[in-house]
């Protein structure tokens, strides 16, 4: 079944896609600070964002799997096993033989971690892919209609920036691989920002993402703590993630037979 599978990989497509108290990485993390002259940045909000408070070195350079491991767990609480995998799949972005880490720029690999309709960057056609973009932003904020986030908001604002990307990229490319990773964006950001409540009988309540949180991280690469976000209580482990995913994909199904 189309959903099953998609699930199924879904953990590739996360990207490591935010405390008070958080406990330092490294003796320069907690400290917002810009990425300078020379330090590399991808397409990633997250991960960029980890770096530029120094619980990833602020370079952007190196990074190994333990490293990405324990940040993660520590910063965002997320299990091993989701981290893990998804490292395995990022590390042939590195051209170096036998490489054991990965480097923030080199992400930019078209149609592996970096794919085309993402919700915040140009797609690579039109230039580049690894910077934020305020018209594509604008266009996915548009289908945020309050100052909180339902999963139903999400799932529209993620399809409706697929139709865009396709219907007017002549290159345009969404593999499964590229779908795979825009539902895991879409996850991603309402598991580190939202309010759990994965009981909910309605779907679009199952995660509630305070709308200012999500704009101040995708416009700043910063956590935001000062608008009293803290890390997530709950742990994001793997089952966790697919059950949600299959929910989102499901809705939108539903959503393309209602437009339809």
């Amino acid at each position: 079944m189309m959903l099953i599978s998609l699930s199924s990989n879904i953990v590739l497509a996360l990207h490591f896609a935010s405390s008070l108290a958080l406990p330092p990485a490294s003796s320069d993390a907690g400290p917002w600070k810009a990425p300078g002259e020379g330090d590399d940045r991808g397409p990633c909000p997250m991960l960029n964002t980890l770096a530029n408070h120094g619980y990833l070195p602020r370079n952007g350079r190196n990074i190994s799997k333990d490293m990405a491991i324990n940040v993660l767990d520590q910063v965002l609480n997320w299990d091993a096993t989701v981290v893990s995998d998804l490292y395995d799949f990022a590390q042939p972005t590195n051209p170096q033989p036998n490489a054991t880490t990965i480097n923030l720029k080199e992400l930019t690999t078209h149609n592996i971690l970096e794919h085309d309709a993402s919700l915040s960057r140009q797609d690579s056609g039109f230039g580049p892919a690894d910077v934020f973009n305020s018209k594509i932003w604008n266009e996915t904020v548009a289908h945020f209609t309050g100052d909180t986030i339902d999963v139903e908001m999400a799932t529209k604002a993620r399809t409706a920036r697929t139709i865009a990307a396709a219907s007017t990229n002549a290159l345009f490319t969404f593999p499964q691989l590229g779908m795979n990773f825009q539902y895991g964006e879409t996850a991603a950001y309402q598991f580190v920002f939202g309010e759990w409540n994965l009981d909910a009988e309605d779907v679009k309540n199952r995660i509630l993402t305070p709308k200012n949180y999500i704009e101040y991280f995708s416009k700043k690469e910063r956590l935001p703590t000062e608008l009293g976000w803290e890390k997530p209580a709950n742990r994001l482990v793997m089952d966790t993630l697919q059950s949600f995913t299959v929910s989102m994909m499901q809705l939108t199904q539903t959503q393309m037979d209602e437009a339809a």
